[in-house]
C-alpha cells in the first residue's frame, strides 16, 4: 500500500459481539474525525466488479463506511498545495477487514472496486449533493496512471 494522503484519517472501530450478533457505533457529532458536521448520509449498493472512480469535490468532505462486502479503496491526492500531492493510497475496506471509517477530505479524489459478490458502502457528506462540487475524472486518467482492472500482486 502507498503513503497516507494529507488530510486523510482512518477511525478504527470498536465492535461488542456477543453470541446475538454485534453492535458497531459508527460515528459521533463529538469523534474528532468529524469537525466539519452533518450534510447527508447515504448507501451505494454495488456488485461484483464494479469500479467507481474518480470522484472528487472543493468542499464537501465524504467518510465511507463499508456495512457489508469487501472494497478496494483508491485516493489521489490532487492539492497542488498538498505536501502529498499526485500521490496515490490504497486500502481495503469492509468484511475481514479491521473495521474503520475512512476520511476523505476535498481535493482527494476517490474511487473504489467491489472485491465480494456485492458490497454495501454508507457515506457520510459534510453537505447536501451539489452538482458544482461534484468533479469527475476519467478513471483512466494517464495523469494519475491507476489501473482499475489490475488484479491482486503476484507474490
Amino acid at each position: 500500500m502507498h503513503k497516507t494522503i494529507a488530510g486523510v484519517e482512518i477511525k478504527k472501530l470498536v465492535t461488542h459481539t456477543d453470541e446475538r450478533g454485534f453492535f458497531r457505533e459508527i460515528i459521533r457529532v463529538s469523534d474528532d474525525i468529524f469537525p466539519e458536521g452533518f450534510g447527508q448520509w447515504s448507501h451505494s449498493r454495488m456488485y461484483h466488479g464494479v469500479a467507481k472512480a474518480w470522484h472528487v469535490h472543493r468542499k464537501q468532505t465524504d467518510w465511507w463506511y463499508v456495512g457489508a462486502g469487501t472494497i478496494k479503496v483508491a485516493l489521489y491526492d490532487t492539492r497542488p498545495e498538498s505536501p502529498t500531492y499526485g500521490q496515490i493510497q490504497e486500502l481495503l475496506m469492509g468484511d475481514g477487514q479491521e473495521p474503520i471509517v475512512l476520511k476523505i477530505p476535498p481535493g482527494v479524489a476517490h474511487g473504489c472496486k467491489v472485491l465480494s459478490a456485492e458490497a454495501h458502502l454508507f457515506y457520510v457528506t459534510s453537505h447536501t449533493y451539489d452538482p458544482d462540487d461534484e468533479g469527475r475524472i476519467p478513471h483512466d486518467d494517464p495523469s494519475i496512471g491507476y489501473d482499475w482492472t489490475a488484479g491482486p500482486k503476484i507474490t
